[in-house]
């Protein structure tokens, strides 16, 4: 075998690594600052927590950490290229956890030590950065601050975030997870390019995609034959079952699971909401939930190809749901499960597609989107089809609006929708524009008048119902061909009385094709669809495009626009002139600290913030009361998640929705 000789790869553990006396590094001069928020330590402490009590196998992998012998130095100290950030972050977890406990569990903090110091001079840190900020890391490494030292870096800020969320009964657990990191420690040696070795870690090849994330963090962990039996008996089913939309499977398959949406905007959104639902995943209970993916990999087979169904009426209306697209599948997969279960399910499964069809059809006529509806319908149904039905209600547009639409608007779903209106399964008809959308100069709507002889507002009339349910029909393939090119006069004495589909054959007894009759067929044919698209039979209000905060978008850092993303916020029936997370964010704290102080308590000391006992960092702070102080210094994302999670703690998170603006629905 032919070895490199400028490069050495090796995985290790990344406190063993850093304990070694060998391990001293530098940060050159070239590197950028150090930049992370309370954000990313926040994250990085999650990560420890949910690694620290799993078995011994079960390991946390931090990537790589590229450094180079220091040619400069005799001592063999290393120059670190990349892995900057996420090594000092570290270390300045592990101060903050030797300061914690080096009064009363000295056996740990001597290990911690060894971290933290060089074994040849105790006086000087491990990692030594640029030196324009080496001193002031130096005297939080050290607890080394004078008493009128300012403390103004973002080493002090994350020291002090780590502080105040380990306390002592906590640390022997933290410590058992930062023994449980591993890296790959990757050395150049003097002929290595440390640019292109460096360019090619973090810009070549092609990332892995969430699917396959979740594969690998499924059985990563196991033995072999654990591994083949997970695999064969699981993995691959799955596989088979959702082919090429395995990626959309998952994502449907935990916005069904959890109620929440699931992001694919850039990212692991899939992936890391499937380790949070699924932070810890031994044999037995991975072999159970295991079964449960494969379960409804089977339904989700059914719900791509209903051929699989063997009902007929079923796989109908599965056929018709998807004329819509995926979105609603999170939906139909708990209720397609609770019918397998037990097949007394099934009018409420049909009841919930219909109603399904309707309000996506319904949302459509108007105008509205039907993004970000399916994550609170799975939440409703989690409490019953009744609740679910209501939830329905509430964001299925009204007949009257609907009557409106269908009269003015273009038709959404045209074939679908007149193939329903007709009762007609038959694959050998076409749709039929009974005025055309361009008509020739001879084209007549009485048999007198041509299309030349018409007025420009006669004209423009017409082109505007063109596309809308009345001027809307079907034909079979020969009587379609013969239509072409035909005026209404010549459609209506020789094409239609010979169709077999009944709303064609009904304008046989129409004398004249113009705008009020385009308008009297829209309202005749309308009645028929708020019948078979009909609005749960619930009293509630059509919410006219507002967003369940559950359902808001989280957006990274400050993105353009972010100051008037919202028009308003509906907060429990009141109406707030609220524009922005930050606002909101402020507002609602501060609202459930006097109305529901407990649920911010549990809230944030479950989570380890944004409430504090003390201003123990630099950055914006509110205070609450005089003990009690509101860090308002998180971005965007973090503001939001916050604003979710204590507004479920409290139980009013469906009582409160957003409305967004033209630039909130424009951001990217």
């Amino acid at each position: 075998m032919v070895s490199a000789t400028n490069v050495d790869a090796t995985a290790v553990n990344t406190i063993g690594w850093l304990s070694s006396p060998e391990t001293s590094i530098v940060v050159p001069v070239y590197q950028r600052q150090y930049r992370w928020d309370i954000g990313g330590c926040e994250q990085l402490l999650a990560d420890i927590r949910a690694v620290a009590d799993t078995d011994d196998r079960r390991m946390h992998f931090i990537g790589s950490i590229l450094s180079a012998v220091n040619t400069e130095d005799t001592t063999g100290e290393l120059v670190l290229i990349d892995g900057q950030q996420r090594i000092t972050t570290l270390m300045l977890l592990v101060a903050a956890l030797h300061h914690t406990v080096r009064g009363a569990h000295p056996e740990m903090a001597a290990e911690l030590e060894r971290v933290i110091v060089r074994a040849a001079d105790p006086s000087r840190t491990k990692l030594r950065p640029h030196r324009a900020w080496a001193d002031a890391f130096r005297a939080v490494m050290m607890d080394a601050h004078a008493d009128d030292a300012a403390r103004d870096t973002r080493f002090d800020d994350n020291y002090a975030f780590f502080r105040s969320q380990v306390s002592l009964a906590e640390a022997p657990s933290i410590w058992r997870g930062l023994q449980k990191l591993e890296h790959v420690s990757i050395t150049l040696g003097a002929g290595a390019n440390a640019q292109q070795i460096f360019e090619s870690l973090n810009s070549t090849g092609e990332p892995l995609r969430d699917h396959e994330l979740i594969h690998n963090y499924v059985l990563m962990g196991l033995s072999h034959d654990e591994q083949t039996e997970i695999e064969d008996g699981f993995w691959l089913p799955i596989e088979q079952n959702t082919g090429d939309t395995i990626a959309s499977f998952w994502r449907h398959y935990l916005v069904m699971r959890t109620g929440r949406e699931v992001s694919t905007v850039g990212e692991r959104g899939v992936y890391d909401a499937f380790r949070a639902e699924f932070p810890r995943l031994d044999l037995a209970q991975l072999r159970a939930d295991a079964a449960q993916w494969k379960a409804y990999s089977e339904i989700y087979r059914v719900l791509l190809e209903p051929a699989h169904e063997p009902d007929p009426e079923i796989a109908r209306q599965i056929a018709y749901l998807n004329t819509f697209g995926r979105g609603m599948y999170p939906l139909i997969m708990r209720s397609y499960g609770d019918y397998l279960t037990d097949a007394a399910h099934k009018p409420t499964l049909l009841r919930t597609l219909e109603f399904v069809q309707a309000l996506l059809l319904r949302r459509s006529v108007v105008g509205l989107t039907n993004d970000r509806l399916v994550a609170r319908l799975c939440r409703a149904r989690a409490d019953g089809q009744d609740e679910l039905e209501k939830a329905v209600s509430r964001i299925t547009p009204s007949d009257e609006r609907v009557r409106v639409g269908l009269k003015y608007s273009e038709l959404p779903h045209p074939t679908y929708v007149l193939r329903r209106l007709a009762a007609t399964d038959s694959p050998d008809i076409e749709l039929e524009w009974i005025f055309p959308p361009a008509p020739a100069d001879t084209w007549s709507g009485d048999g007198t008048r041509e299309w030349s002889e018409y007025t420009e507002d006669e004209q423009n009339s017409h082109r505007a119902l063109a596309k809308t349910l009345g001027n809307l029909t079907l034909l079979e393939e020969g009587l379609a061909e013969r239509a072409v090119d035909r005026t209404y006069p010549d459609k209506r004495d020789g094409v239609y009385p010979r169709s077999a589909v009944d709303i064609s054959a009904e304008l046989a007894s129409v004398p004249v094709w113009n705008t009020a009759a385009i308008s009297a067929r829209s309202a005749s044919l309308g009645e028929r669809f708020l019948e078979i698209w009909a609005k749960p039979p619930v009293v509630d209000i059509d919410d006219d495009g507002l967003t369940p905060i559950l359902d808001a978008k989280r957006r990274r850092g400050w993105p353009r626009g972010w100051q008037r993303e919202w028009d308003y916020v509906e907060y429990c029936g009141e109406h707030w002139e609220v524009y922005d997370v930050k606002y909101l964010f402020n507002r609602v704290f501060k609202r459930l600290w006097a109305d529901s102080r407990e649920s911010v308590v549990a809230f944030s000391g479950r989570r380890g913030g944004p409430v504090y006992g003390a201003q123990s960092w630099n950055g914006q702070w509110d205070a609450l009361d005089d003990s009690h102080f509101l860090y308002m210094g998180w971005d965007s994302r973090y503001m939001l998640t916050a604003v979710q999670g204590v507004l479920d703690e409290a139980g009013l998170a469906s009582e409160v929705f957003v409305k967004y603006s033209y630039i909130g629905d424009a951001m990217a």
